[in-house]
């Protein structure tokens, strides 16, 4: 799975074309095309190489216009989808445009997501003025009139969505190139445990030894039981990053002037609402007796007996406030609880397997509802007493951006 892979939804009414959209654009038969209305009943997935764009997951939905209680599930799941892209191709056809068409952009709006309009079927029905007309009085995003059964809409479809894409880039596409130079040391502390998968590590620490060899910089690796000898040879790192759960122990065997952080605020950074983390992570001090704290886990995984979620940072957050706790765990992209209202606080995983936009809308919820928001590493720093040493670099190169 590419994480960072732009996700692409394809929206509209049934039967205006879209999954023949998505066969048209990725040039295989991926959705199942028919003059049945309804024939999309979930969401079906495609990846595949844009040139220009680069990978990117097209993502083909059901009818917003579908019937029935079937029906409305289908589409609570369509607009479940709009959370979870980086822009939209919204489809009309037959000069069809209403209040389906309104609600959606009303929800790319409130989404941030930037999308396009495409006229689907020209060939039988070219979009009339007073069309353009009513769409403009809702939206300013471009519109193409165009039919699938022409390739060469296809590049003038393609080049639109360049224009828009930029828009959905991440802030910060590097975990550390802002952080370091070439050539110098960047020491990466990654335990051999119990959660540690066999014969390879977790994609957080493979993506930050990525991104340091990206950047020409001399990544150490090493065990936690290593790092007292390393240290010995008088090598000094630029940055020294450890898994979140061994903050105590690293934070005591390195100088206070190296600079420290954890690979989950790492990703905090690049993919969440940073500044809101910083906020958020002091209320746990705050924290009362009965309180229920909500934990986001972006993946769905084997729980083990030291699951850092489910089991390690409950306990710590216990005996750190003192208090009697409940907790709610909710993994993958799953729905979120109703009532959010409840929660003292939310903990998000560092979101290595998913992507900005998902993660920033998955916690938009809670900002908005002025519930404090923090993440697992930034949890366990705090918890530690280092949470300004752990952050501090991360936040000057944040204010400098």
């Amino acid at each position: 799975m590419i994480v960072n892979t732009l996700h692409i939804g394809i929206f509209g009414r049934r039967n205006t074309g879209k999954s023949t959209l998505i066969n048209w654009l990725t040039g295989q038969e991926v959705s199942l095309v028919s003059s049945m209305p309804g024939t999309t009943t979930d969401p079906v997935k495609k990846s595949l190489e844009i040139p220009g764009i680069g990978a990117v997951v097209l993502i083909d939905t059901a009818g917003i216009d579908d019937l029935g209680e079937l029906g409305s599930q289908r589409i609570r799941r369509s607009q479940e989808v709009i959370s979870k892209v980086d822009c939209a191709l919204l489809l009309i056809a037959g000069n069809q445009f209403g209040e389906y068409e309104v609600q959606l952009i009303a929800q790319f709006k409130e989404l941030n997501v930037p999308y396009l309009i495409l006229h689907n079927k020209n060939d039988i029905d070219k979009i009339a003025t007073i069309t353009e007309t009513v769409i403009r009085h809702h939206s300013s995003a471009e519109i193409i009139d165009m039919h699938t059964g022409d390739d060469t809409y296809r590049e003038v479809v393609l080049e639109a969505l360049k224009r828009i894409i930029p828009d959905t880039k991440q802030g910060n596409n590097s975990l550390i190139g802002d952080l370091v130079k070439p050539g110098e040391v960047v020491l990466m502390i990654t335990p051999i445990d119990s959660e540690a998968p066999e014969g390879r590590l977790i994609l957080p620490q493979n993506q930050a030894i990525r991104d340091a060899l990206d950047h020409d910089c001399i990544t150490v690796v090493l065990k936690e039981t290593e790092l007292k000898n390393f240290m010995d040879k008088g090598i000094k790192p630029a940055l020294a990053i450890t898994d979140s759960q061994l903050f105590g122990e690293v934070a005591q065997l390195l100088p206070e002037e190296i600079p420290l952080t954890s690979f989950s605020i790492l990703f905090a950074r690049q993919k969440g609402d940073f500044a809101s983390f910083l906020r958020g992570t002091p209320h746990i001090s705050k924290l009362k007796e009965g309180d229920h704290v909500l934990l986001l886990e972006s993946c769905t995984h084997h729980s083990s007996c030291d699951d850092i979620g489910r089991v390690k940072i409950p306990r710590l957050l216990q005996a750190f406030t003192g208090h009697v706790l409940h907790f709610t765990v909710v993994s993958g992209l799953s729905s979120l609880p109703a009532d959010i209202r409840k929660y003292a606080l939310v903990i998000q995983c560092g979101g290595c397997m998913v992507t900005r936009r998902q993660l920033i809308n998955r916690l938009r919820p809670f900002i908005v509802a002025g519930i404090p928001v923090t993440n697992y590493g930034m949890t366990l720093a705090y918890m530690n007493g280092i949470f300004e040493r752990a952050t501090a670099m991360l936040s000057t190169n944040e204010e400098k951006g």
